[in-house]
C-alpha cells in the first residue's frame, strides 16, 4: 500500500467526525494549513487528495474568512494585498482541458480584511486588485465548493528570502483569533522539469532526492525547526526539489502564523507527477469528538 493511501487510512476517521459534534467544541483560534496544490487538474479530479480536502472543509469549524498565500502571485519589492469585492477566477495556466478553464469559482472577497492584513503587513504590503490564481481556487473548491466564504489572497515578494516571509506570517497570525483561516498553497517539492504524467496520482516520488527532500523537510517541521526550514538554500536537494522558491515560500507563512503551535498534523502525503510533493499540513487544533 502506498503512504499516501496509509496516511488517509489514519486520518479520514478523524475528519469524519459528525458535525454536530464538532459544533459544541469551536476552538479558541482557527488553525493554519499548508496544502500541496499540484497541478491545477486536481480541481476535476475525485481522489484520495481531493477527498481529505473535501472532508476538511467538513469538519473544520466554519470560517469568517479565507487567507491564501499561493505560489502563483509573485511582486517584487511589495507585499500586495487582495482587495476586490468580487475577485474573478483567474485560468492562469494553458493546455488544459475546456472544462476547466470554463471553470469559476465565485466566492466573494473581503476588502474589510484586506485593509486589517495591510495594517498588520505594515509598510510592506499595498492592496491590489486581483482575481483568484489556480493555486486557491482549486484547493477552494474541494474544501468549500459552495464558494460561500469570502476570500483574500496576498503576494509573495520573490525579492526577499525565508526569514522574512515567516515574519509577515507571523504578523498575519492574530488573525486567526478573528476566525480567518490562513493557508499557504504551494508544494514542499516542485520540480516541473523531471515530472513523468504518466505516473498514477498520489504515489512515491520517481526521484531518490524528491523522497528524501520531502522526508527531510517533514522531519523538521516535526521539531519545528523553522530557522533551518527558512534557509532553503542550504538544505540538502534543495536544487533539485525546488529550482525556483515560489512553491515553498508558502510554507514559511504557515510556519509563521502557526510560531506559538506545535509540529504540525500530516493530512496528506503522496506525489503527483513523481516530483511534485502534494503534502498537506494542519498547524494548531483538530476539532476532536
Amino acid at each position: 500500500m502506498d503512504p499516501g493511501r496509509r496516511l488517509l487510512l489514519k486520518i479520514l476517521p478523524l475528519l469524519s467526525l459528525a458535525p454536530h459534534a464538532l459544533a459544541a467544541q469551536k476552538p479558541k483560534r482557527m488553525p493554519v494549513l499548508f496544502i500541496g496544490h499540484g497541478s491545477p487538474m486536481n480541481a476535476l479530479k475525485n481522489n484520495d487528495y481531493t477527498r481529505v480536502l473535501n472532508m476538511l472543509g467538513q469538519r473544520l469549524p466554519k470560517p469568517r474568512a479565507i487567507l491564501v498565500i499561493s505560489a502563483h502571485w509573485q511582486t517584487d519589492w511589495i507585499t500586495a494585498v487582495q482587495s476586490d469585492e468580487h475577485p474573478e477566477t483567474l485560468h492562469d495556466f494553458l493546455g488544459f482541458p475546456d472544462e476547466l478553464d470554463n471553470m469559476q469559482y465565485p466566492a466573494p472577497g473581503a476588502p474589510e480584511l484586506a485593509a486589517r492584513a495591510r495594517d498588520l503587513l505594515g509598510d510592506a504590503a499595498k492592496l491590489d486588485s486581483r482575481g483568484y490564481d489556480h493555486g486557491a481556487w482549486t484547493v477552494l473548491k474541494h474544501m468549500y465548493p459552495m464558494a460561500n466564504v469570502p476570500v483574500i489572497q496576498i503576494s509573495i515578494d520573490m525579492m526577499q528570502l525565508g526569514p522574512y516571509h515567516w515574519l509577515l506570517g507571523k504578523a498575519l497570525s492574530s488573525l486567526r483569533d478573528e476566525g480567518v483561516l490562513i493557508i499557504g498553497s504551494g508544494n514542499i517539492v516542485h520540480n516541473l522539469r523531471q515530472t513523468d504524467d504518466r505516473l498514477p496520482d498520489d504515489q512515491v516520488a520517481s526521484q531518490g532526492w524528491a523522497q528524501r527532500f520531502d522526508d527531510m523537510v517533514a522531519a523538521l517541521l516535526a521539531r519545528r525547526d523553522d530557522r533551518r526550514l527558512a534557509a532553503l538554500s542550504s538544505l540538502p536537494y534543495a536544487q533539485d526539489a525546488m529550482p525556483t522558491a515560489d512553491h515553498y515560500w508558502p510554507l514559511m507563512y504557515a510556519l509563521g502564523a502557526a510560531y506559538t503551535d506545535g509540529g504540525p498534523m500530516t493530512l496528506f502525503s503522496g506525489f503527483q507527477g513523481g516530483t511534485i510533493s502534494m503534502r498537506c499540513l494542519l498547524f494548531g487544533t483538530m476539532p476532536r469528538m
